[in-house]
């Protein structure tokens, strides 16, 4: 079950055995060195692998701060810098690119940064396409962009887990590498899981990726976003009046404690199981082409404890696990889009907003949406969207759980194209 979760991380859609020649199954790292008996070929002269690192003569990039990283070189003298790369793609291996040959009349393999580098460009080229139909200018400088997208959406990125670029070397010593001799020194990066220095945030989900982008340019061009939770120095509080939801996953036996506007409340921990559902799992599953049986795989397995509650605009608001405070991640990245991370040794706490801020192409009224749904397995739930006045879901005056409230909802409810007000 491991080995298919770290599949379908990496971008798996179908089920194994339904798998054919042509079939994505795993992405890993680019290095095609090996050595046989004392002679390495292909060598380290040659372009046979994915570099990758830290320039430690630039700073970090506010993005990657922001998205909770601290490159350091792996180089004996250390340091911090700029982590490379930020994106990765197909480069070779047993996949190459077709392209068309010096006449343009027939076609030839190619592969390396020659070819992924193309494709970034290309990818980006239909992203313009969309930007432009929606009323959008063109991307642009968008590393920042992508780093956005990886939280917001983290499906919109493949993450590449397997594999190394190491292959740094000194002359010299007992290894035949072409006409010379070298000493590897054993100094590179390794893959792993959410960003690392050879692949970056993973190879692109073009679909997922576009969606993302295009929602957060609207966003940034047209709506001015109430994020879940403001932060004033290493304090944060609430964005507005809103419903909070927390979905808490700690150490067994440990607790975790809320404290609100001054007021703290302590839980019981629950522990989210290793395979329980993931947002990228969630989004994963919205494509046409993932797998049903994969979408049952993973159902079942705990997600950790829930709490909810309504807090005023204002409220200070703290978390900690096992008596220890717990830190934002990529809070600066995530509050705007209506949820955060607060992480400690011995667990996390996610803080969400219940209501959902429906942000439309152009900031346009009266728009017919596409909304995108799973259901496989047990089918015994209905969904139905409804208008609410505030982000603490109140309708005229009625807050969830008071009397009236079901039929105002039912009165705002959104309808399907057969005029349904439930999925």
């Amino acid at each position: 079950l491991s080995t298919i979760w770290q599949l379908v991380r990496g971008g798996l859609t179908r089920w194994s055995l339904d798998l054919t020649d042509q079939s994505t199954f795993i992405e890993t790292v680019w290095n095609q060195y090996y050595i046989t008996d004392s002679t390495m070929a292909p060598n380290y002269l040659s372009n046979n692998a994915t570099s990758g690192g830290v320039d430690t003569t630039q700073a970090t990039p506010s993005y990657q701060t922001d998205f909770g990283l601290t490159p350091v070189s792996a180089n004996p003298g250390g340091g911090t810098g700029r982590g490379v790369p930020d994106v990765s793609a197909l480069s070779q291996g047993n996949a190459y690119y077709l392209t068309p040959d010096d006449t343009m009349e027939g076609a030839v393999t190619s592969g390396g940064t020659s070819a992924a580098t193309p494709f970034w460009a290309s990818l980006a080229t239909q992203i313009n396409f969309i930007f432009e139909d929606q009323g959008l200018p063109d991307l642009g400088y968008s590393n920042d962009l992508y780093y956005i997208a990886a939280s917001i959406a983290p499906a919109a990125f493949n993450d590449i887990t397997i594999g190394n670029n190491v292959s740094s070397y000194v002359l010299g010593g007992d290894v035949a590498d072409g006409s010379q001799t070298i000493t590897p020194t054993g100094i590179g990066y390794l893959a792993g899981a959410g960003y690392d220095l050879i692949t970056g945030l993973g190879t692109p989900n073009g679909t997922l990726l576009a969606r993302a982008l295009s929602t957060i340019a609207h966003s940034q061009m047209y709506f001015d976003l109430v994020p879940v939770l403001d932060q004033t120095g290493s304090d944060w509080t609430t964005g507005a009046y809103e419903s909070l939801l927390f979905q808490s996953s700690v150490a067994s036996g440990e607790t975790w404690s809320l404290s609100i506007g001054g007021a703290s409340t302590s839980f019981t921990g629950a522990t989210g199981q290793s395979y329980a559902w993931t947002a990228a799992l969630a989004q994963q599953s919205l494509q046409a082409d993932f797998s049903a049986e994969l979408v049952t795989l993973f159902d079942g397995f705990g997600q950790g404890g829930l709490y909810q509650t309504s807090v005023a605009a204002g409220s200070s608001l703290a978390i900690s696990v096992a008596g220890s405070a717990a830190s934002a991640y990529q809070a600066a990245l995530t509050s705007d889009y209506g949820f955060t991370h607060f992480l400690a040794d011995d667990g996390a706490v996610s803080v969400a907003r219940a209501v959902a801020y429906a942000t439309t192409a152009g900031g346009a009224d009266d728009q017919d949406v596409v909304v995108r749904l799973r259901q496989n397995g047990i089918n015994d739930i209905s969904v139905m969207f409804y208008e609410v006045d505030d982000f603490g879901g109140t309708i005229a005056g009625i807050a969830p759980g008071q009397a009236g409230y079901d039929t105002a909802a039912a009165a705002r409810a959104y309808l399907t194209q057969d005029g349904l007000s439930a999925i």
